[in-house]
């Protein structure tokens, strides 16, 4: 609901309220008003009865009833009763030092009539009336009936309802001040907020919300406010992704240039490796010439190797050329761990196979693939430098048509905020190393259309897991 409709409903609320309240007080006040009337009114009639009495009666020395009846009749508003004869003498009053007086007849003005007079010194009455009426009896007027009324009740009825409407209208206006109040504070308090808020972006913090919790002017404003902030993280993201970008680009065509110039000892090694099996192993006995092999092959084998890596990281940025071949993992696993067997040996680290022995073929980059698993186990024993066990699982999971390749050290983990870098390029925690590798073997995963996950627990170690599907597309 918008602010102005609920001001609207408020002052049309506060509006009905008061009109409600002064005609239920009104109305209150008119009954008060009657009743007060009805009550004057037959006291009078009592009065005008009794003087009428005292008028025809042949009796004289009335005067002490008029005074009884007037002692319960002042609550009524009746303060003097006067009986005067046609020639305007009063022949009878409540009040007998006015007896034997004279009235002009001329003077007596019939009806209710304001008096002149006032009330006594130092009394707030209000201006009492007098009420002159004729006494007729067949067709012969004995004379008047003269009742002085002083309407202090009526009055005080009046007042008493002027009262009660000032304190009515008083609390309505009251209660508007308190919604008023009210509104205000609960509109303030938000705007409060969001100017904080807009403080604390204005000084970089990003990840600075405004709950949205009414659908007024406040809540647009909230929304308007949490869209300007998503805005501006992602300007943010997008500018740090161009700036890393812009930073792996230099950085990747300085990596380029040197892995380019590491090619060519590497081609110089392996031509001196054919030298020497061409020229040294024939003239070697034949106990010298089996090891002498052995050592030649594997450093021929380490040398390619090293120059498929070197040739990946030249082409890090550009698509992989993927060589679909299908083998059985196991055996790439055990044409693998020969190479590592001196290394791993050093460090006093043993590798655990865990593969079921009826794990169907993978088809896969054979040669990408030994790449991923050298990094894997390189990582591990660089995370065990007091030795331990490095696990190597695989599963094969049929309903999904997947398999499950995974690498499990028991070294000293993964502080929780690097587990988001990890694969990141040029990201390492060694004070050896280019933070490439594990890099390179999660785009060789995706390329494969698989996926790499990690979880890491602190002191305990990490666990490295492949997702590959049974057949590339």
């Amino acid at each position: 609901m918008k602010l102005n409709t609920k001001l609207v409903i408020i002052m049309m609320s506060l509006l009905v309220i008061a009109i409600l309240t002064l005609f239920m007080m009104n109305q209150y006040s008119q009954n008060d008003l009657v009743h007060e009337i009805q009550e004057s009114s037959t006291e009078v009639s009592k009065a005008i009865q009794l003087s009428v009495e005292d008028l025809t009666s042949a009796t004289e020395g009335q005067s002490s009833r008029l005074t009884e009846y007037l002692k319960g009749a002042r609550d009524k508003g009746i303060n003097e009763i006067n009986i005067i004869d046609n020639e305007g003498e009063i022949i009878n009053s409540s009040d007998p030092t006015k007896v034997g007086k004279k009235r002009e007849i001329k003077k007596l003005e019939k009806g209710l009539k304001a008096s002149p007079l006032r009330g006594s010194a130092g009394t707030s009455s209000m201006r009492p009336y007098n009420l002159v009426v004729p006494v007729i009896v067949g067709d012969e007027q004995l004379g008047y009936v003269q009742i002085n009324l002083l309407l202090d009740n009526i009055g005080n009825i009046q007042h008493a309802n002027f009262i009660r409407r000032l304190i009515a209208t008083s609390l309505v206006f009251m209660l508007g001040i308190f919604l008023t109040f009210y509104l205000a504070r609960r509109y303030t308090r938000p705007i409060h907020r969001l100017a904080e808020n807009v403080k604390l972006v204005s000084a970089g913090d990003l990840s600075v919300t405004f709950p949205v919790e009414t659908g007024d002017e406040i809540g647009d404003l909230a929304e308007s406010f949490n869209e300007m902030v998503a805005k501006l993280r992602e300007k943010e993201a997008l500018e740090k992704r161009l700036y890393e970008a812009e930073h792996l680009s230099k950085v990747g065509q300085l990596a380029s240039g040197i892995a380019h110039e590491i090619r060519n000892p590497l081609n110089y090694i392996s031509l001196a490796i054919d030298h020497l099996k061409s020229e040294i192993l024939p003239e070697c006995t034949e106990q010298h010439r089996t090891e002498l092999e052995d050592l030649t092959n594997k450093i021929k084998e380490e040398v390619r190797r090293a120059n498929y890596m070197v040739l990946n990281f030249m082409n890090y940025g550009r698509p992989l050329k993927l060589r679909i071949t299908s083998f059985a993992y196991p055996e790439l696993v055990a044409k693998a761990l020969p190479l590592l067997k001196d290394k791993l040996d050093e460090q006093k680290i043993r590798i655990v196979p865990d593969m079921p022995g009826n794990l169907p073929p993978i088809q896969a980059d054979q040669e990408l693939l030994r790449n991923c698993l050298f990094n894997f186990i390189t990582n591990a024993a660089q995370a065990m430098p007091d030795g331990g066990d490095i696990t190597l699982g695989a599963s094969y999971d049929g309903e999904n048509n997947c398999f499950r390749l995974t690498c499990t050290d028991q070294g000293k983990g993964i502080e929780p905020d690097e587990l988001d870098k990890i694969f990141q390029p040029y990201f390492t925690t060694k004070e050896a190393g280019i933070g490439l590798g594990l890099a390179i073997t999660e785009r060789i995963i995706k390329e494969h259309g698989g996926e790499i996950t990690l979880a890491s627990t602190l002191g305990k170690g990490t666990t490295f897991t492949m997702v590959l599907p049974q057949k590339v597309r």
